[in-house]
């Protein structure tokens, strides 16, 4: 608390008219980083990473998904265009999940990565046998996921999600999943308390004096 994060000399009238917009930012941003700093350090000693998601403030993305890099996280996809994730929709279009998984595949002329959402184990057991490139376990107790990590045996890259917050991402992390992606790193932050103090200097140019914002 009272640390200067910033010193801006300036006009008065312009630092003023900024100001809120200016703090706004700040404190959403600073707000991302430091959250996702609490996850990366709560996980840390463990082999999970901490990623994003696309739950972000509608034209924002690119500088929300910045601030999860500042703090320590990783970018999950930053658009659809990065990867292909199969979720529970796309799957019901197909009449298995491994069915979807190949129809899919086979379509992928860019060569994205695939990634696929499961829900229960026998889907897991499924995609591995007809080699699944990553896996998303979907909202799984630490238990389910210590069994799945053990059916994948390496095989796949796991990646845990669901409801996940700073007093459940330990176990999580330490059942031995890959990734670990928190969707409240841009969904559901709490802003960092930023505040701007405006200091004249007289002495230099007293006829025009500037203004520093502290």
């Amino acid at each position: 608390a009272g640390d200067i994060a910033a010193e801006v000399v300036g006009s008065a009238r312009v630092l003023l008219e900024a100001e809120r917009t200016a703090l706004n930012l700040v404190s959403h941003f600073s707000g991302i980083a430091t959250l996702t700093s609490q996850f990366v350090e709560t996980v840390r000693g463990t082999r999970a990473r901490i990623c994003d998601t696309r739950k972000t403030t509608p034209l924002w993305r690119k500088w929300d998904k910045y601030a999860v890099v500042h703090g320590g996280g990783e970018n999950h996809r930053m658009d659809l265009s990065d990867q292909i994730l199969l979720k529970d929709n796309h799957i019901r279009l197909s009449p298995t999940i491994s069915a979807a998984y190949l129809s899919v595949k086979e379509k992928n002329l860019k060569s994205l990565p695939i990634e696929v959402e499961v829900d229960t184990l026998d889907q897991l057991e499924e995609l591995l046998e007809v080699g699944v490139e990553r896996v998303l376990l979907d909202n799984m107790s630490p238990e389910t996921l210590r069994k799945a990590v053990a059916i994948s045996a390496g095989r796949t890259v796991l990646e845990a999600s669901g409801g996940v917050n700073l007093d459940t991402v330990g176990a999580i992390a330490e059942t031995g999943v890959d990734f670990i992606s928190v969707g409240a790193l841009t969904h559901s932050v709490t802003g960092f308390d930023f505040s701007l103090e405006i200091e004249m200097d007289f002495d230099d140019h007293l006829d025009k004096p500037n203004h520093r914002v502290m």
